[in-house]
């Protein structure tokens, strides 16, 4: 399974930031890598990312890489905006391509409802839209969009670490279930020792050993 995590815009994109100066990219990257290394923990699965700390990369760079590299879901990680001053839109939404097929529809749905669940923000639903993320990507895509920059309350929780890891959380739940990822397996190993010609030393050992947290037993053989 190959994900590309897409922190939408960069540092310079004009525009892209609230009133008060938080830029968007400042939320969505922080979100973007929080997802990555929750994503990493599941079987067989390689996360990219699309955009850069260094420079704003274009849409159309984007989704070459998305294309080129084959991956099977592309998530596009923003924060919203109603016009340019404060106002009291608010809640989050979740985009895909008017004529995606049902897999990008069923992840959109999936995510959204995560979102809500753990966030309490409004529900504003799953919709359509012809951005250049969703059309000119050959994988099923969506966009997320957190929150609301415009709106005094919800900017003050996309600048929270507490909420950008809720949101990570949430993106990482909608993904895995609509793809069935699995836990990657946890390995164990077993010590055997001896054999001890002497029951007083085998005692010992196995005493030591449950001092210190491990489980033990004697063998007679």
């Amino acid at each position: 399974m190959k994900i590309l995590i897409d922190a939408g815009h960069g540092y310079n994109t004009p525009g892209k930031r609230s009133p008060d100066g938080m830029r968007e990219y400042e939320f969505n990257r922080v979100v973007a890598s929080y997802a990555k290394s929750l994503l990493e923990k599941f079987d067989d699965v390689t996360v990219y990312f699309s955009h850069s700390d260094t420079k704003d990369v274009s849409l159309q760079e984007r989704t070459n890489k998305a294309n080129h590299l084959d991956v099977d879901c592309f998530v596009s990680i923003h924060a919203n905006a109603y016009g340019t001053g404060w106002n009291n839109v608010s809640g989050i939404e979740t985009y895909v391509y008017t004529t995606k097929p049902t897999v990008a529809t069923a992840l959109a749905e999936k995510v959204q409802k995560n979102l809500i669940v753990a966030t309490g923000r409004t529900d504003r639903g799953v919709k359509t839209g012809t951005f250049h993320v969703l059309k000119a990507t050959a994988m099923p895509a969506i966009i997320v969009e957190c929150g609301f920059m415009t709106n005094k309350e919800e900017v003050q929780l996309l600048r929270s670490d507490v909420y950008r890891r809720t949101c990570a959380e949430a993106i990482v739940k909608g993904i895995k279930s609509q793809f069935k990822l699995k836990d990657k397996l946890e390995m164990t190993y077993t010590v055997l020792a001896g054999p001890f010609p002497e029951k007083t030393t085998a005692s010992e050992l196995v005493e030591r050993l449950k001092k210190d947290g491990y489980q033990a037993t004697i063998i007679s053989e």
